[in-house]
């Protein structure tokens, strides 16, 4: 047999050096590799000879290899694929994107599994929204998870990706929804008590600081209507309770020294912070500086009076954003935002840090302690 007739690519069958059988100088063949019934013709003495064409064969086994990664590729491209859309910063709130997984694998999907998270954050800086919103769109994902003011700018990008959001607003009243118990269209998702609770905070902080005649509230300008409902709302509230009520701003980090430094200025008795994602990322932060300045201050989260503040009163975020990640499973599986109601994250707890009293010289009296869910000593 000539030699040339026996070349033939290695990877497929066991692999001989060269790319081929060699016979040693002095003896018979020193290696044997068969080729796939298909791949050989009947020799005239009888057997099987290898009498396919060097490049036939090249042809054969290049298309084998590259249909590997193809279908690898159409495997990968089955996998679901969810926009996580964020006003914060990658690095804040990890917990709650534990529990926004932790609702999708209760749904029946892990991330990196067999469903993929593409994720966006404006890093508080909310102009940045629409942008990555289009993006999201553009990539065409499978459905969009969103909170707050984020979920506005995706409901403006796209009328037929689902979108879930966790948000404490009326969704009704900003358009994100028809109503709640049928939301139509194509977004749903978990309305957390937040804004309505204003007015219950300004009252226990009253509760707690009963001689303070002043009292201010501190909103986020950058998100208007939030900002705009909050002091409409505590500004009535105050006037209930026969207080002076002062508005003042903050967007960013380097701004909350002026804003305490401002507090003292008025002697304000003390402070109701609106509930608002940008200082739902700084709660902790909040929470210190309220102890450096000595104001008896109230915010939604545990974290808030963990950090030294006062006292907390609201919902609890992780709890809605494991209700959000359940509600983007169960659209990954065929249901419709239209056909699923709005959740109403109702469930509320009041924290109340001890230490921070006793150093603000607050008596707290023991119908609160007894009304707290938590108390910090």
């Amino acid at each position: 047999m000539n030699r040339r007739d026996c070349v033939f690519p290695s990877p497929l069958w066991g692999g001989v050096r060269g790319g081929g059988v060699r016979r040693n100088r002095s003896g018979p063949r020193s290696h044997t590799t068969e080729l796939p019934p298909s791949l050989t013709l009947p020799h005239k003495g009888g057997g099987n000879r290898l009498s396919l064409h060097r490049r036939e064969l090249i042809a054969f086994t290049g298309a084998a290899v590259l249909s590997w990664p193809l279908a690898a590729r159409a495997q990968q491209s089955a996998m679901p694929v969810i926009g996580y859309l964020g006003t914060r910063a990658p690095g804040d709130d990890p917990h709650l994107l534990a529990a926004f997984r932790l609702g999708l694998k209760e749904a029946g999907y892990v991330e990196g599994q067999n469903v993929a998270i593409e994720y966006r954050f404006a890093e508080n800086q909310y102009d940045r929204l629409p942008a990555l919103a289009a993006d999201l769109v553009q990539r065409q994902v499978a459905v969009i998870a969103a909170n707050g003011r984020a979920a506005q700018a995706a409901k403006a990008a796209t009328a037929t990706i689902p979108i879930v959001f966790t948000a404490g607003f009326d969704p009704v009243a900003v358009g994100l929804v028809g109503s709640l118990n049928r939301p139509g269209g194509n977004v749903t998702g978990v309305a957390i008590l937040d804004v309505e609770l204003g007015p219950k905070r300004l009252e226990l902080l009253h509760e707690l600081v009963p001689t303070a005649t002043v009292i201010a509230a501190l909103v986020n300008p950058t998100d208007p209507a939030r900002a705009e409902t909050t002091s409409k709302e505590l500004q009535a509230a105050a006037r209930t309770l026969g207080l002076q009520f002062h508005v003042l701003k903050a967007s960013a980090d380097q701004e909350f020294d002026a804003v305490f430094g401002r507090l003292v200025e008025l002697r304000a008795g003390g402070l109701v912070i609106g509930g608002e994602p940008f200082f739902n990322s700084r709660s902790e932060q909040l929470g210190a500086l309220t102890v450096r300045y000595a104001v008896p201050a109230i915010y939604q989260l545990r974290t808030f009076a963990a950090a030294g503040g006062l006292v907390s009163y609201g919902s609890n975020l992780t709890d809605s954003y494991h209700l959000t990640g359940a509600y983007v499973g169960r659209i990954l599986k065929g249901e419709k935002p239209a056909d699923l109601p709005v959740q109403q994250a109702t469930k509320v707890e009041m924290i109340i840090n001890l230490k921070t009293a006793k150093m603000l010289g607050v008596t707290v009296p023991l119908s609160l302690l007894g009304r707290a869910d938590e108390v910090i000593e």
